[in-house]
């Protein structure tokens, strides 16, 4: 019997925590395990998390999956974790969580991130300073928001972590932070991947968010040991190696192979990202395109549009559809749906950049007010969004031969085929949909054997040969003409 190499992969995202069992040797997934988040939501678009729910979910599904896995957790060598971007998790001197975690989803500091952006010289200033523009999404204007909300919590600050940042402390009790999640902050320059230290100094002239930023490790550098009590509470070996983890999209591209020119990682999830990796920080003049740096070294170069499965969703309810019944809808109406065009923006959207905009329905006639051409219609306006940002990408010198699919709306077989169509690319999901734990995974036994990357992701990463989906020409001239009334519409907003 070969000797297995366990390692502990683990996602934190806004609806819920993931963990995997992966065995490095044979590649295998033995076990996975999951439980839920709730959100904390307010008016102002306020969206915050309690951070003890991730602790309390990170552990329950680390027992499922070891459950699952049927394995002793003493043999897992070592641990990665992965997490939503862009969350600020507060800690004071004693290593306590001051208030609940802003998200990445938060928009109550839009107009501290208005502020910034003004200091910073709008959008190009923010892109020429830092390699991004900075988004009411992103960490920066969390602060300031902080400043002048909560003064006495300001006061006490410690530490700034990230969600990833912060599970990591709770695991090894070191305040460290990886390139790629840093990238999505607001105070780090992508190009010279260095804290934009002065931008804090900014927010604070003390210096006390500067004595707070904790320590940039490399990707593959480990952060240490987990805690003996953490460990025990956890059921897994107390000489377990915690690795630097990163951002989820950063993991998620590790779990997908996606470490190397020529390869697009797609997300079909309540919210839809395209990425790819660039061996060169080729930062877009486009404010949508967020030039992060890559956890596997390098850039990934990524667009994030606010509607997609949680769209198709509202839809779906509105008609009292489950999934089955919804798709075959969709598949039921041709292309175009009779004229009918929906733009998706429930929720403002960031790609297109309209973040004031609403949803809106368009074409309708006596004759193609239909259910299933309104279902189509939703599905197609979401993946229109992406096929736009995906344009932006491919603008940046990115090439690619295939998209890898991944996220809650890959498994549907009409809308693989539809990306397909759309983005005039062959389509393939991998065969493990929980990318971004899977990455985590990965990335912990690349920091444990020091074996190379590429050769670690060609075990561990397989697709599924059965979801290989190709354009169909016809269909992809229908989907164009479709595409540039979508194009119409949105410019009239």
């Amino acid at each position: 019997m070969t000797q297995q190499n366990l390692f502990l992969g683990i996602d934190c995202g806004t609806q819920g925590t993931k963990a995997i069992v992966l065995d490095a040797t044979s590649g295998k997934v033995l076990g996975l395990g999951a439980a839920a988040h709730t959100l904390i939501s307010g008016a102002n678009g306020r969206r915050e998390q309690d951070t003890q729910e991730w602790l309390d979910a990170f552990t329950e599904a680390t027992h499922r999956a070891l459950q699952q896995a049927d394995v002793d957790g003493q043999a897992i060598l070592g641990i990665g974790v992965s997490g939503q971007q862009h969350g600020l998790v507060l800690l004071d001197d004693q290593g306590q969580v001051l208030r609940p975690a802003k998200l990445w989803c938060d928009t109550e500091t839009a107009p501290e991130n208005d502020r910034l952006l003004q200091h910073l010289g709008g959008e190009s200033g923010s892109l020429e300073r830092l390699g991004v523009a900075i988004a009411p999404g992103y960490t920066v204007s969390k602060l300031l928001w902080t400043r002048k909300q909560h003064p006495d919590i300001f006061a006490r600050i410690a530490h700034i972590l990230l969600p990833h940042d912060y599970l990591n402390y709770w695991l090894t009790g070191r305040a460290v932070a990886e390139y790629g999640d840093a990238s999505g902050t607001g105070y780090f320059n992508v190009r010279s991947r260095q804290w934009d230290v002065d931008l804090l100094n900014h927010i604070d002239p003390s210096g006390r968010l500067e004595a707070a930023l904790p320590t940039l490790i490399e990707a593959d550098q480990r952060v240490g040991t987990v805690l003996p009590a953490i460990a025990e509470r956890l059921g897994i070996n107390p000489n377990a190696m915690v690795s630097s983890g990163g951002g989820d999209n950063m993991m998620g591209a590790i779990g997908t192979g996606n470490i190397a020119p020529g390869v697009i990682t797609m997300s079909l999830g309540s919210s839809g990202t395209v990425y790819a990796f660039a061996d060169q920080p080729n930062v877009s003049p486009q404010a949508s395109v967020a030039t992060f740096c890559a956890s596997s070294g390098g850039w990934l170069p990524l667009i994030c549009t606010m509607n997609l499965t949680n769209a198709t969703g509202v839809i779906r309810e509105l008609f009292e559809l489950d999934l089955n019944a919804f798709n075959a809808l969709v598949d039921h109406a041709p292309i175009g749906a009779d004229g009918v065009s929906m733009l998706p923006f429930l929720n403002g959207e960031r790609v297109p950049a309209l973040p004031h905009a609403t949803g809106s329905l368009h074409g309708l006639t006596m004759t193609n007010l239909t259910r299933a051409n309104l279902c189509r219609a939703v599905v197609e306006g979401t993946t229109f969004g992406l096929r736009y940002g995906l344009d932006l990408l491919r603008q940046t010198g990115l090439q690619s031969q295939s998209i890898r699919l991944i996220g809650g709306g890959s498994k549907s077989p009409v809308w693989r085929q539809m990306v397909a169509d759309i983005m005039n690319t062959e389509v393939i999901c991998t065969e493990q949909s929980e990318a971004a734990a899977l990455g985590a995974a990965i990335q912990a036994a690349w920091s444990q054997s020091g074996e190379p990357l590429s050769t670690l992701c060609e075990r561990c990463v397989s697709v599924d040969p059965a979801s290989r989906t190709l354009p169909v020409a016809a269909s992809v001239s229908a989907y164009q003409q479709a595409y540039e009334r979508y194009q119409q519409l949105v410019a009239t907003l």
